[in-house]
């Protein structure tokens, strides 16, 4: 049985939320790292016989991660807003 002293299992909203959106944050960068190797396993234009992908299509591919990367780190560092416990302002005297 659970003793009624103990703190409660349950995060507060805010905290639960933060931290999650930190590990969107980490979370981001595997991402944009699987993202990047996909070009790797499309089949090269080997010979004449137009069986390959075109190197341009691989760069807008690359190119296109790398913006929605940028888009998504932008909008997970404004989710993130402050972190919890800096509240404190620059301005007070640590006295």
């Amino acid at each position: 049985m659970a003793d009624r002293g103990q703190s409660p299992l349950f995060l507060q909203r805010g905290s639960y939320r933060q931290r999650r959106v930190t590990d969107a944050v980490r979370l981001l960068a595997v991402l944009g790292a699987v993202l990047w190797m996909i070009p790797l396993l499309w089949p090269t234009d080997a010979g004449s016989t137009g069986g390959g992908m075109p190197m341009s299509h691989a760069l807008y591919y690359v190119f296109g991660v790398w913006l929605a990367l940028i888009c998504a780190g932008a909008f997970l560092v404004r989710r993130m807003g402050r972190m919890p416990g800096e509240d404190k302002s620059e301005d007070e005297d640590p006295q």
